[in-house]
């Protein structure tokens, strides 16, 4: 339960201080600049890894779950749980930016500024270079270690200073989906929902080409 309990709050204090950023400088006239929203979004993965990632992993991600189950990192069984209580955080944030902030369109939800298959593609890319890092830096399916958090919080912040103004650098399917449907934004949802997963998925597979390990389990 403890792991649960961890990803419901460390998911809702990445979705309430990365899409709150977004909310707060839309509120604000652009006081934190996209430079600000993506180094939020880049501190606050960095910040929670390094709280809880050696209590339930720091997954905050579906994405991430499935992949790690895939590449037998994690069991079966903790999936749907790990996907709900990641749920449960997102959406329990969502509602609060949405109290707090009542007259924002979107809370911080992901939109293609242009083409949806432009979008999807650029996720499928930064899920799998994400995904890649986190495999590679993490022990099982746990993201600790003294640089884990570095390593996938830089990644984070690098993908979404310059893919931020392009597709929303969602990267993680409970992220797009809980603003967008709080706020009531749902076009292309599907799109970040399958792109993030699919990239994850891959990158599983291109890390199993280059390295070799044991399967934990």
């Amino acid at each position: 339960m403890r792991n649960y309990i961890s990803e419901i709050i460390g998911t809702f204090f990445l979705i309430f201080a990365g899409c709150g950023a977004m909310v707060v400088n839309t509120y604000s006239g652009g006081a934190l600049g996209h430079v600000g929203v993506a180094m939020t979004w880049g501190l606050i993965v960095m910040v929670i890894i390094y709280t809880i990632g050696d209590i339930s992993g720091a997954h905050l991600n579906p994405a991430v779950t499935i992949a790690f189950w895939i590449a037998k990192r994690f069991k079966g069984k903790e999936v749907l749980p790990y996907i709900i209580a990641q749920s449960i955080g997102a959406f329990l944030a969502s509602i609060a930016l949405k109290v707090m902030f009542p007259t924002d369109e979107t809370l911080g939800a992901s939109l293609p500024s242009g083409t949806w298959e432009q979008s999807f593609i650029m996720e499928l890319i930064l899920t799998f270079l994400l995904m890649y890092v986190i495999l590679n830096v993490s022990s099982g399916a746990k993201e600790k270690g003294i640089m884990a958090g570095a390593a996938i919080g830089a990644t984070v912040g690098l993908e979404a200073m310059f893919a931020g103004p392009v597709c929303g650098a969602s990267m993680n399917p409970i992220r797009s989906i809980a603003p967008a449907v709080v706020s009531g934004h749902t076009e292309h949802l599907w799109a970040y929902v399958v792109s993030t997963i699919l990239g994850a998925i891959l990158a599983v597979f291109i890390f199993k080409l280059t390295r070799k390990e044991k399967a934990n389990g």
